[in-house]
């Protein structure tokens, strides 16, 4: 009977404790609060940028919340939460990760008195969920439908929300100009859901003249291409309905592989088979060529030697970098 009296012994590390119930409850809401305040001042159009500087030398500067959650090395589980609820804001919306944390770090603080007063974290819980129906059903009261409205009175309204998420951004100073880019792109894909169809080419311009105003929506697929080709100056840069060839396999001389031997019993035999590569690579040259099309795009790589037999025939192709 005594052996089962005894006293457990509980082993922590250091800085650790045993609090529990109501002080452990208010130190959650502490450490989530001055999470929160972390971020606080990056809200809004005149929110302050971040200097971030990680254990490995890396420097991020950014007003972004859930990029900023994402650098913050949180160790506390409660705080944690409010990473984890910047990702999915950041997954699912695409805006609004700061305002999820500030309203998150706001809900608690305002419970902490109610917890200090002996109020059940379950009431609490109970009534902000009352709370959240009554404004759900205010902000569905105050909605606009777009159905049944005219194509430019949808861009319009569209226009202003997308301009609304830009005023934070550094592009915030041409978020008109921007915000109907955005909802042109939308728009081109309305009959699919697949926002990954959508993308964004970064160019860097030679002449440092360049601005933000140069960005341009292309209704169509974009890839970047250096001409690098002999004589690329007098070919054709456009074409107009164009048969396009899309292949799958490599357009390029290759070694073979590490583990690839050729025993040769005749030492003149090596040039037939120089010979066969060379007639490899340019039989699957002249089928594209023969087959007509104009534009040739590979998963592949296209190497100089096709480069340049296509160009010499007026075809423009492009492949995946090797």
């Amino acid at each position: 009977m005594a052996a089962m009296l005894q006293p457990q012994i509980i082993h922590l590390k250091e800085g650790n404790n045993t609090s529990q119930g109501k002080a452990k409850v208010v130190s959650n809401i502490n450490a989530c609060t001055a999470v929160a305040d972390t971020v606080r001042t990056t809200l809004g159009p005149r929110g302050m940028d971040k200097l971030i500087h990680d254990d490995k030398g890396n420097t991020t500067i950014s007003n972004d919340g859930a990029t900023i959650m994402k650098l913050l090395d949180i160790v506390h589980p409660a705080a944690k939460i409010l990473v984890d609820i910047a990702k999915s804001q950041d997954s699912d919306v695409g805006d609004g990760t700061t305002t999820v944390v500030l309203l998150a770090g706001e809900f608690l603080k305002e419970a902490k008195p109610f917890i200090e007063d002996g109020v059940h974290p379950q009431n609490l819980i109970r009534s902000y969920r009352a709370a959240g129906n009554l404004a759900i059903s205010k902000v569905k009261e105050l909605s606009v439908s777009i159905e049944g409205k005219s194509l430019e009175e949808k861009k319009s309204l569209l226009a202003k929300c997308a301009a609304t998420t830009l005023s934070s951004k550094l592009i915030g100073g041409e978020k008109e100009f921007f915000a109907e880019m955005v909802v042109d792109a939308v728009l081109a894909i309305v009959n699919d859901d697949r926002l990954n169809l959508l993308g964004i080419k970064k160019v860097i311009l030679i002449s440092s003249r360049g601005t933000m105003r140069d960005s341009f929506l292309v209704n169509g697929v974009a890839f970047k291409k250096t001409f690098s080709y002999v004589g690329f100056e007098q070919k054709p840069k456009k074409f107009l309905n164009p048969k396009i060839l899309l292949l799958n396999i490599e357009l390029e001389l290759k070694s073979e592989k590490e583990n690839a031997e050729i025993r040769l019993s005749d030492p003149l035999q090596y040039q037939s088979i120089v010979d066969a590569e060379w007639n490899i690579i340019y039989d699957k040259l002249d089928k594209c060529v023969k087959s007509g099309a104009k534009i040739v795009l590979s998963r592949l790589a296209i190497g100089d030697l096709a480069t340049q037999y296509f160009a010499d025939r007026d075809i423009f192709c492009n492949g995946t970098s090797r």
